[in-house]
């Protein structure tokens, strides 16, 4: 487990973050906006006020904070959802009316301007399952961090994976019941992230980090059964192929894109190695010489897989010189000392069946299990309240003419 060290840079200020065990995608925020003018006669001043406020509250506090000020950003999402969803609704007609501007944090590019609520909704809840996934990595971050050494407690990496699973749902969600509301113009127009693939692939990524812990969890326990870690390390296996073949529907060739293909192929390659290994062990249960041969296969190409993965490490690093992984811990820690023992091993001690029967020498398939963790449930929250304080009427024929008043005070 364990990832990189990344710095996000907000105008001048920089906010450098030691270590990344969570995959994180590059954070997208609202750029701060006078929706009041927009909104000025459409509702009433004060829920108009409100949702200005709200809005540019998150604005502020992840710029100045770059984003670290997770519950404070998230408490702020949480109140403006609620706003949102009344945007959302067809019978305040202002689905298509007002028009919603976000960038990426990281350099303040990559603007993106869409004038349809739904727009709105899907970018604050792919916000809030960034940043519960930042959440659950400062879980996995040590207190006292050692160059040596790396121990997480179990509690918080339990809490890490039901952060994972939280994150998901906010992800599924967003393809399931957001992203078809979206018309296709503007789907097409939609940044590479916020697609439906890429979506998806980050789901599956939280999903197949969640079962890494887990696994990690397991090497610890003395109760957790030999074919329980070939589980978990086979579904584990399982989740990042799915991340991999969603992010191979859709054009990777941004910098973000590359990054994220390189560290699938890294943990891919760590997870193959963790499956083949357990595969091994319970092969050389058998009492057949070809279960022995296929064990020693299963050994030995987890080794080479550990050192494919070692290299995938270095140029995802490499390609990105402001990271760095640092030292194995978890299950990989674990795999890191084993692996290479045990195929030494294994191979003196049954070199001779190899030498017999090369006929048997094949790497047997790897076992297939129904995927244990799902993402989390979600559920919009209840429009806000203040959408049902008043009546008020939108006259349709006047909103062009209103919409045209502001577009005229701004050349004034």
């Amino acid at each position: 487990m364990g990832c990189t060290s990344s710095v996000y840079a907000i105008g001048k200020k920089k906010k450098n973050i030691p270590e990344v065990s969570i995959f994180v995608p590059s954070l997208r925020i609202p750029v701060q906006s006078d929706m009041q003018r927009t909104l000025r006669g459409l509702i009433p001043k004060d829920l108009a006020d409100r949702i200005t406020s709200l809005r540019n509250r998150i604005v502020l506090v992840a710029e100045d904070t770059g984003g670290s000020a997770i519950g404070e950003l998230h408490k702020a999402l949480g109140d403006y959802l609620s706003l949102v969803v009344g945007l959302t609704k067809k019978e305040h007609g202002l689905q298509e009316l007002v028009e919603f501007k976000w960038k990426v944090l990281e350099d303040g590019r990559q603007e993106i301007c869409v004038a349809n609520s739904w727009f709105e909704l899907l970018s604050v809840l792919q916000m809030m399952a960034l940043l519960t996934l930042m959440e659950a990595n400062l879980k996995l971050i040590p207190k006292a961090n050692s160059l040596s050494e790396r121990l997480v407690s179990a509690d918080c990496m339990r809490d890490a994976v039901d952060l994972l699973l939280n994150a998901a749902g906010y992800l599924n969600f967003c393809v399931r019941d957001v992203l078809i509301r979206l018309p296709p113009d503007i789907k097409d127009k939609l940044p590479s992230e916020m697609h439906e693939s890429v979506l998806d692939a980050i789901s599956h990524q939280a999903l197949a980090q969640g079962t890494e812990i887990q696994l990690g969890l397991a090497v610890q326990s003395q109760n957790a059964t030999l074919s329980v870690k070939r589980r978990l390390a086979c579904e584990q296996l399982s989740f990042w192929a799915q991340a991999h073949c969603c992010l191979s529907e859709v054009n990777t060739k941004g910098e973000a894109g590359k990054k994220q293909l390189l560290f699938l192929k890294w943990k891919y390659l760590e997870a193959k190695a963790a499956a083949y290994y357990y595969h091994g062990l319970i092969l050389d249960k058998g009492t057949e010489p070809s279960s022995h041969v296929s064990a020693v296969c299963c050994f030995l190409a987890a080794e080479e897989l550990l050192i494919e993965s070692k290299k995938a490490c270095l140029t995802f690093c490499l390609a990105h010189p402001i990271t760095r992984a640092p030292p194995p811990w978890g299950a990989m820690k674990h795999l890191h000392k084993k692996v290479p023992e045990t195929a030494s091993k294994k191979s003196q001690m049954y070199g001779y069946l190899l030498d017999q029967d090369k006929g048997l020498q094949s790497l047997p398939d790897l076992p297939e299990f129904q995927l244990s963790l799902k993402p989390d449930e979600y559920e919009l929250p209840e429009m806000d309240p203040a959408w049902d304080c008043g009546k008020w009427e939108i006259p349709e024929q006047t909103l062009k003419e209103h919409l045209n008043d502001g577009q005229d005070e701004q050349q004034t």
